[in-house]
């Protein structure tokens, strides 16, 4: 009998934390989809970007973490055609005055803090890293299944990305671009 408690307790504790335990989601890179938006006073550009790796941790079912890094290279214009301005933008948007690919091919989203707004809803802090600079951002998050969907604004600024920023330059006029950047995310995992 003794023996059998002892077993039952084993069994317990290992249940217990087995169920406790995290759970890691592999984020699909090649189905998850990641726009973008950049407005300016004259209008707007919109593209997309690829996620480089991705991972949601799950506790109880519940989203308890995530990080992502995301390819700066892949940075690519969606609203011009080839030949009519679409090379010129990505290049522009891969340069030093921008991004600056070449010396930092990677951006990076790591979670810090969650809070459950509603059943599939959360609400995330992260420190999100450009440039090799950290900046907290905030956004809620919705969880279906095998999939999320997020919306992140980003003051570009925050980064050193002041190219073209009224808030940095004089005399722009309709050259203004706006400090923040929109981000719609589709992950698939």
């Amino acid at each position: 009998m003794k023996n059998f408690k002892t077993i039952a307790i084993a069994l317990l504790v290992a249940f217990g934390s087995f169920t406790a335990t995290a759970q890691e989601k592999k984020v699909d890179v090649k189905a998850s989809k990641i726009n973008w938006v950049g407005k300016k006073v004259t209008g707007q550009h919109e593209g997309t970007i690829d996620l480089k790796s991705g991972v949601l941790v799950f506790k109880s079912n519940k989203l308890a973490g995530g990080n992502f890094t995301v390819d700066m290279t892949t940075i690519s214009t969606t609203d011009l055609k080839a030949g009519q301005g679409k090379e010129k933008l990505d290049g522009h948007l891969k340069a030093d005055d921008f991004f600056g690919t070449d010396k930092y091919p990677t951006a990076k989203l790591v979670f810090k803090s969650i809070g459950k707004k509603s059943d599939n809803v959360y609400s995330v802090t992260a420190d999100l890293t450009i440039k090799d600079v950290t900046n907290s951002v905030k956004f809620d998050i919705t969880v279906n299944k095998n999939n999320a969907t997020a919306a992140l604004k980003v003051d570009r600024t925050k980064y050193g990305i002041k190219y073209g920023s009224g808030n940095f330059f004089e005399g722009l006029g309709d050259k203004a671009i706006y400090d923040e950047f929109e981000l719609a995310v589709d992950l698939k995992f």
